[in-house]
């Protein structure tokens, strides 16, 4: 019997696992196939508080695990197949079918950006294609930039980056853009923004020296061009990692947690979410460890509330001592 299991490992559930080891719980923190989140494949850092030289993503991650780890929480790889929420402790089983019971669970498990699927595209994740104005923009002062998308996340990237670029491409496989009207206008009022629609984009081109740009073919015609550009914003939404609930948990339109106003508290007692997979707004690496001290915040006083005081942490005890 597990009193708290936090489900995911980026800046949220990692922030959820100090806060609630310092507090003597210990949870045990379960981490899939990549550690770290997303924050893992961002190569330099610039914005998260407290390095004023930046960070490598990788190396900010491995720092908040040994900082979990010191104060005695515990890590297990493996991904959670299927949950039973329907009553209290909770069931998750893994991937192995071997099971886990538990008090209370922290659900961290971010959102999986959505890529193009093209040759090029993955192998080039931070090396000129990135899924964040905001993370990576900076980076591209002064170059050629290309926005991958037609919804309202790519018309305020591309208007985000124009801070930066000295030209910014939007590019959508259709003539006509899903975004609403004011997004669209804003993004038609912006001089540095141009536009190639009803093109597919086919292949990231890139040498050993960087990125060379995007080749699309033109949907009307069939003729292939490579678009020169030293970055591409690929901007075609989120997909919130919750299949592993079976529908159990409350969320939006767009498959993310809701949670109570303020709060991390789900439509269940006892779990809670954090992080990306109850943000479709801001997803910054700050704003998802905040909301994983929330979280664990919110899971000790619940369990406090109900007499589940924590287990002796001889890690945090030693240092009160």
């Amino acid at each position: 019997m597990e009193q708290i299991v936090i489900v995911g490992t980026g800046p949220a559930g990692l922030t959820a696992a100090i806060y609630l080891a310092r507090a003597g719980y210990s949870p045990l923190v379960l981490e899939g196939a990549q550690p770290g989140g997303q924050l893992t494949t961002t190569t330099e850092v610039e914005n998260y508080p407290g390095f004023p030289d930046g960070i490598l993503g990788s190396e900010l991650m491995s720092n908040m695990r040994k900082q979990a780890q010191r104060f005695g929480a515990r890590f297990q790889t493996g991904w959670v197949q299927s949950t039973d929420l329907s009553e209290r402790p909770f069931k998750l089983t893994m991937e192995t079918g071997s099971e886990i019971i538990a008090q209370a669970m922290i659900i961290s498990t971010g959102a999986s950006a959505r890529y193009m699927g093209i040759p090029g595209e993955r192998e080039n994740v931070g090396r000129g294609v990135s899924t964040c104005a905001t993370c990576d923009g900076f980076f591209f002062r002064g170059k050629k930039i290309i926005v991958v998308g037609g919804g309202d996340s790519a018309m305020e990237e591309a208007v985000f980056l124009t801070r930066f670029a000295s030209e910014v491409t939007l590019v959508h496989r259709r003539d006509e853009l899903r975004a609403s009207k004011i997004m669209q206008d804003r993004a038609r009022a912006n001089e540095k923004i141009k536009w190639r629609l009803n093109v597919t984009p086919l292949e990231v081109a890139a040498t050993e020296q960087g990125l060379s740009g995007l080749r699309v073919r033109d949907n009307l015609t069939g003729e292939e061009v490579l678009l020169e550009a030293d970055g591409i914003f690929v901007a075609i939404g989120h997909t919130p990692n919750t299949t592993f609930l079976g529908g159990q948990i409350t969320t939006d339109e767009q498959g993310y947690i809701v949670v109570d106003p303020g709060t991390s508290q789900t439509n269940l007692p006892g779990v809670y979410a954090c992080g990306d997979v109850q943000d479709r707004h801001y997803r910054q690496a700050i704003t998802a460890a905040g909301s994983g001290c929330m979280a664990a915040l919110d899971c000790e006083h619940d369990l406090g509330a109900l007499g589940m005081e924590p287990a002796a942490n001889e890690a945090v005890s030693g240092r009160i001592n």
